[in-house]
């Protein structure tokens, strides 16, 4: 009986250092193949019909019943702006337009960069889709501010806010550590 080729047998996996590398990685000692581990990427959209956003209420963890923006992780082969589209769709039936990048968020601790876009709503029927237990255009004043999901969502409607009526500007980033309280007592002060 003929021996298995090493591409067959199960991988063994050791902690090094491969060659060429600067960080310890999972690494076959039979093939050796390399396990990357990176960071997930989530894509989204804060979506206006006129002076509105949309916001959907989470129906699922982390943060179950709480509001958030249409967001969610890019699917392998999907490009960015396809999956702030499909996670606009799917989590609201929104059918969308994205006018820019607003917001690129690095969110160490978590290992997830976030990618944000400004879009407006192209239809204007929403519903919840099966990942939110309801959704909502609101108004600035309207936002529920005591129960945002995620830091980040305030630091999205911070960016929105800023840039409300420009057609240029650069996306935001991180905002330094303490600029907003989380959870927020009502709209961050611009």
């Amino acid at each position: 009986m003929s021996e298995k080729p090493d591409y067959l047998h199960a991988p063994n996996f050791i902690k090094r250092r491969p060659d060429g590398d600067s960080l310890e990685r999972s690494v076959c000692g039979r093939c050796g193949f390399v396990d990357y581990q990176n960071p997930k990427v989530v894509v989204g959209s804060a979506v206006l019909q006129g002076n509105k956003i949309l916001m959907c209420r989470r129906a699922i963890e982390p943060r179950k019943g709480y509001w958030t923006l249409p967001a969610g992780y890019l699917e392998l082969y999907e490009t960015t702006e396809e999956g702030a589209r499909r996670e606009a769709l799917e989590e609201a039936c929104a059918k969308i337009e994205l006018e820019r990048v607003l917001a690129v968020f690095s969110l160490a601790h978590i290992s997830q960069i976030q990618v944000l876009y400004r879009a407006k709503l192209i239809d204007p029927r929403i519903a919840a889709g099966p990942e939110s237990e309801e959704v909502a255009l609101l108004e600035w004043d309207e936002i529920p501010w005591k129960e945002i999901a995620f830091p980040s969502v305030v630091w999205t409607l911070a960016a929105l806010k800023r840039t409300w009526r420009q057609d240029d500007f650069a996306p935001a980033t991180n905002p330094p550590e303490g600029a907003f309280a989380f959870p927020p007592n009502g709209p961050p002060r611009l």
